[in-house]
């Protein structure tokens, strides 16, 4: 299936001693954007590959892209869909489609979960929404406050996954591909992850008996909740239909999507000229955490790149081993050991480089490579240390982080199923694109 080939490059200390002092930094818990501003300053003064007094442009330049303009974009919409109540409608929607089945409540609440994700693109905002919402009803159903929260953990990490994904508008950016593209190529392997997830719970279900109850389809009853929300529903149809059918790119859908959700809500009088501030605000707050990452992390891109770290990595790795299903497994390691450890963004800006030059040395195409990549940093949502979900869940409901980690280890195991899937069987990723 893959052919490797041998690089010859050697690291030095120059890289491996900014390398470690990040590393104590990150265990010292430093911001992520401090760590990687430190330990890109310590690099460039080590090596002489880039001038210090270029790191401003630098980073100007890094952050200036249209593609990243949809970033906030989709933040804000996600805001407004939690403002306006229309993610509730979105919930009572999805548990009028599957809520029927035994373990309904909470099959329905990943559905919901995998709903939000088609507009909000953001796994923390995904969490946090719907946390708020579902889990004193999985509670009251009978579902553990730990495994409910864990639930809510794991079906959020859809955000990630499920288009439209901020994680896939950097890739694209870092990698130089198409978000659109990505985003085709994103949407079987995200819902893939949405099912796994439900199947999983179902099953726990099925053992443990948290969940009995069971009735019948209504067809009345869905009709009722889907005209409820519909207006929820026309958004991830305009974000998606609009960016699939080639009308908009990214970035004008996320515009269209939150102008369009903004005259809903005050049209529907959910929405009022004294909420803005505060979703402003809210939406800034997020935006000012991912964008100084990208900004550093571009830059620290770069540094590796002139000096021809991903060739030397290459050459590492291949003297260890050149058994491409080797080389896969090494790269999965590294993903959900970063996963686990640090946030998506800066993975994505420093990891993507390094790697795809390792992926494509073993014949593996750059769309699959980012789906794999995405898929399997997703993991390290639902994974101590860092786990932000499981962080976003314990502080609505209490529950210590490990507690709830104990619960989705079931929902690890079932997302690692499908990474491994999707690392190996390329069409998954594939199919869709021309």
């Amino acid at each position: 299936m893959y052919q490797l080939h041998i690089a010859s490059l050697e690291l030095g200390w120059t890289v491996y001693g900014p390398a470690l002092a990040m590393v104590v930094l990150i265990i010292l818990g430093v911001p992520i954007w401090v760590v990687l501003g430190l330990g890109t300053v310590l690099l460039l003064s080590l090596t002489d590959v880039m001038p210090l007094t270029l790191i401003g442009e630098t980073l100007f330049s890094g952050i200036d892209s249209f593609s990243l303009i949809a970033v906030p974009l989709f933040i804000l919409t996600g805001d407004v869909i939690v403002t306006t109540g229309l993610s509730k409608k979105l919930l009572r929607l999805a548990e009028a489609t599957l809520g029927w089945i035994r373990s309904g409540l909470g099959t329905s609440t990943v559905l919901g979960c995998g709903f939000f994700a088609c507009i909000s693109g953001s796994d923390a905002a995904d969490a946090a929404a719907l946390g708020r919402i579902t889990v004193p009803h999985l509670v009251k159903k009978g579902y553990p406050l730990p495994y409910a929260s864990a639930l809510v953990a794991s079906g959020a990490t859809t955000g990630i996954l499920i288009p439209p994904s901020i994680s896939y508008i950097i890739i694209g950016l870092t990698l130089g591909i198409s978000a659109s593209t990505l985003f085709r190529a994103a949407a079987v392997p995200g819902a893939l992850v949405l099912v796994t997830i439900i199947l999983t719970n179902v099953a726990i279900n099925r053992v443990r008996g948290y969940e009995t109850t069971s009735g019948r389809f209504s067809l009345r009853g869905f009709a009722t909740a889907l005209w409820d929300a519909r207006f929820a529903v026309l958004i991830p149809f305009i974000i998606l239909g609009g960016i699939y059918s080639g009308v908009f790119t990214p970035t004008e859908s996320a515009s269209v999507a939150v102008l369009t959700a903004i005259v809903i809500g005050l049209a529907t009088r959910q929405l009022s000229l004294a909420d803005f501030p505060r979703m402003m605000e809210r939406s800034a707050e997020m935006n000012g955490v991912i964008a100084p990452i990208i900004g550093i992390a571009l830059l620290l891109a770069q540094a590796l790149a002139a000096l021809e770290i991903p060739q030397a990595l290459v050459q590492t790795i291949t003297d260890f081993t050149a058994n491409p299903t080797v080389v896969i497994l090494l790269m999965l390691a590294v993903f959900l050991v970063a996963g686990c450890i640090m946030e998506t963004t800066p993975n994505i800006v420093i990891l993507a480089p390094l790697m795809l030059p390792l992926a494509q040395e073993i014949g593996m195409d750059k769309i699959h490579f980012c789906i794999f990549m995405v898929t399997a940093l997703g993991v390290g949502f639902i994974t101590p240390p860092l786990g932000l979900n499981l962080f976003v869940l314990s502080g609505l409901t209490g529950e210590p982080v490990l507690a709830i980690a104990k619960h989705a280890i079931p929902f690890v195991l079932a997302m690692l199923v499908v990474v491994l899937l999707l690392a190996f069987v390329p069409f998954l990723s594939l199919w869709a694109l021309p």
